[in-house]
């Protein structure tokens, strides 16, 4: 038995802009851009970047999220 099962890489266009949305509504000075299938979030502050993690793992976008390379 074979079963054909369909598997996204990255984020899709919509959730991306509904995360970036969501993260210039509650931080105003971060920089937060879509590039390919990721959105990055630059910060000088590291705990600003932790209060992001932290608010994008309470928010329920119906996608795995990964957090990499953060100061």
């Amino acid at each position: 038995m074979r079963q054909r099962v369909a598997v996204n890489r990255g984020i899709s266009d919509e959730k991306a802009r509904a995360i970036t949305k969501l993260l210039r509504q509650r931080f105003k000075k971060l920089k937060v851009s879509v590039q390919g299938d990721a959105v990055r979030v630059f910060s000088s502050s590291k705990d600003e970047l932790q209060a992001v993690i932290q608010t994008l793992r309470d928010e329920d976008f119906g996608i795995p999220l990964q957090f990499i390379n953060y100061r």
